[in-house]
């Protein structure tokens, strides 16, 4: 009998889709080092507030595209045979905008997401909500979404409805919501109730941790949370159940499959 390669493939990757939900506005442009800045005096109106310009200093948008940069890049080393980690970036300032569609992490060639205009929160909810609920985006033999929010302020258009679709709706509902809020002016309301359907998350090997909304005032602590949605979703991958730990799930017909 002769060998013939082209009778036998290597199974497909099963995915973990990976949505990002991050926060453009304005604000985002604040210094997050305000002790390394010279004022100049000057002052903008942006995300209905006005904010004075400075010279030097490190911007949180900066560091946010840092934070999500080093992430992908770990999740690309993390890529195994059998399992990819599919990054989704809905950036939402006075529009959303997917500023990555659907990609696999070894694949990505990072660019810099830029800060402006107000917080169409409610709006990314909405089209995350679209995307999850696609099957040719998210398919059935995926491992459950992991949903991340980072914010640094309050929605400017309608955001109850969408959210309570996005957490409590079809598919979207079986998914690993995880939030950041920076700075102090965070709407801590519209945080608890993106978390409130995933009380527990993955931790390290396999130990389920409190999910909390996870606040970070410098640049250390935003670097820390995307270390820790890193750690979780490595985890999640390398863990027999496909599923977040709270809600018992009816399996789908392939093993391990997402509804």
């Amino acid at each position: 009998m002769i060998f013939d390669p082209r009778k036998f493939t290597a199974p497909a990757a099963k995915s973990l889709p990976v949505f990002l939900l991050l926060d453009v506005s304005g604000s985002m442009n604040e210094i997050v080092d305000p002790e390394n800045v010279r004022r100049t005096g000057k002052t903008v109106f942006s995300d209905g507030q006005s904010w004075e310009l400075v010279e030097g200093g490190v911007p949180k948008i900066k560091v946010l595209n840092d934070a999500v940069g080093k992430m992908i890049d770990s999740f690309s080393a993390e890529e195994r045979l059998e399992t990819e980690f599919l990054v989704s970036i809905i950036a939402f300032g006075d529009n959303v905008i997917e500023h990555l569609p659907p990609t696999r992490a070894s694949s990505v060639v990072w660019t810099n997401m830029t800060a402006d205009g107000s917080t169409s929160m409610g709006a990314a909810f909405t089209h995350t909500k679209r995307m999850i609920e696609d099957r040719s985006i998210v398919p059935s033999r995926s491992f459950s979404p992991i949903v991340v929010l980072v914010s640094d302020g309050q929605p400017t258009d309608a955001w109850e409805q969408p959210l309570d679709s996005l957490i409590s709706e079809g598919r979207s509902s079986k998914c690993c919501f995880m939030t950041m809020g920076i700075g102090k002016n965070v709407d801590m309301q519209v945080l608890e109730h993106f978390i409130s359907r995933t009380p527990e998350l993955k931790g390290a090997n396999g130990i389920s941790i409190r999910n909390t909304v996870f606040l970070a005032e410098d640049a250390d602590r935003i670097y820390e949370f995307f270390r820790m949605v890193t750690m979780s979703a490595i985890s999640w991958s390398k863990s027999n159940c496909p599923y977040f730990i709270p809600l018992p799930l009816k399996t789908d017909t392939e093993e391990g499959g997402y509804l």
